[in-house]
């Protein structure tokens, strides 16, 4: 499955120049020191152009991370979903989500820097529509020890946790110019879940 930075479904050309510019600006100035002023001006519109889009500069911060989350939720439910034994549907989604995550690092990186200055509604809201997607991905491994391919003595729970720690942390080293790429880099973390699982690894 081939990624690519965004792989959104297609936007309006207006809107996707108003993400564009706020992912930019919020990168350059940090959320705080950016004004919805500022936003509309570099995406050449009216601000009432941007409150058809969005409801609130909050609102521009939270599409800038969901949509990554709604892409890599699409990508985690048609592995899950697809052909392959557990093994190898674990593999392909700890590998998918973390080059995804590396393709889209700075949106994701922007987000967690401000999330503190969200809303509270607008927190929780994230907060879900996360543990929805390691609800998902949790479900694949205890599918696997459920079956008995899979080591039970650690919870899948905290499997889970554990390995969204580490894609968490890749916005503090991993850089698309350095030795390894998104998608190497997550071919190894997908061997190092299923080895921590017992599982060993899973052939290209």
């Amino acid at each position: 499955m081939r990624v690519t930075k965004g792989d959104h479904v297609k936007e309006e050309p207006v809107r996707r120049r108003l993400l564009a510019e706020a992912t930019r600006l919020f990168a350059e100035r940090g959320f705080e020191g950016t004004s919805v002023q500022e936003i509309v001006v570099a995406a050449g519109v009216t601000k009432g152009a941007m409150y058809h889009y969005f409801d609130s500069k909050d609102d521009l911060l939270h599409e800038i991370y969901a949509r990554v989350l709604r892409m890599q939720m699409d990508r985690l439910t048609r592995i899950a979903d697809g052909p392959g034994d557990v093994r190898q549907r674990l593999h392909g989604a700890a590998a998918d989500v973390v080059e995804t995550t590396a393709a889209n690092l700075d949106d994701s990186k922007i987000f967690f820097r401000s999330m503190h200055l969200l809303a509270p509604e607008t927190q929780k809201t994230v907060r879900a529509e996360r543990r929805r997607y390691h609800e998902r991905f949790r479900a694949l491994v205890a599918e696997g020890q459920r079956q008995g391919v899979f080591s039970d003595r650690v919870p899948a729970e905290l499997v889970v946790d554990f390995f969204f720690g580490s894609v968490h942390h890749l916005g503090t080293w991993f850089h698309a110019e350095g030795p390894l790429t998104g998608a190497q880099v997550g071919r190894h973390f997908a061997d190092l879940l299923l080895t921590s699982l017992g599982a060993g690894h899973v052939d290209e």
